[in-house]
């Protein structure tokens, strides 16, 4: 926002005499750029604990956040360098249908999806293995 007295809240000031208007800079880049998807605290806190306890169990070794206009990808990998054996996805568009949340294997099938972060991580619970 502006400081400036003539500048109302919104950012906009009425056009004038010469049908100029004064538009908020950082407004009108957020309209032409969104922000990215991101996970929140809690959702990240919930898979890093799942990560985690992979990691200690020899499964994964390395992982990889990737914030898109659409979604928000956790990846994780058994080496680095190779393609992940999961992805976590939180894409919003599909909250009010199947839900926000799905963790899909290599090959792109979607082994759970849901609206409960937690419950879709309940996959991992199974102790699934990558078969060689």
């Amino acid at each position: 926002m502006t400081d400036h007295p003539d500048v109302p809240r919104d950012g906009v000031h009425d056009a004038g005499a010469d049908g100029a208007s004064i538009i908020d800079l950082r407004e009108y880049r957020q309209s032409l750029d969104p922000l990215p998807v991101t996970f929140h605290r809690r959702e990240l806190d919930a898979i890093l604990w799942i990560y985690g306890r992979m990691v200690g169990e020899g499964e994964w070794k390395d992982y990889a956040i990737d914030h898109m206009k659409d979604r928000a990808v956790f990846s994780v990998f058994k080496r680095s360098g190779e393609l992940p054996l999961y992805r976590i996805e939180k894409n919003p568009k599909l909250a009010a249908k199947q839900g926000a949340f799905s963790v899909i294997a290599t090959n792109g099938q979607i082994l759970k999806r849901g609206h409960d972060l937690k419950q879709v991580l309940k996959v991992f619970d199974k102790h699934m293995k990558l078969v060689e």
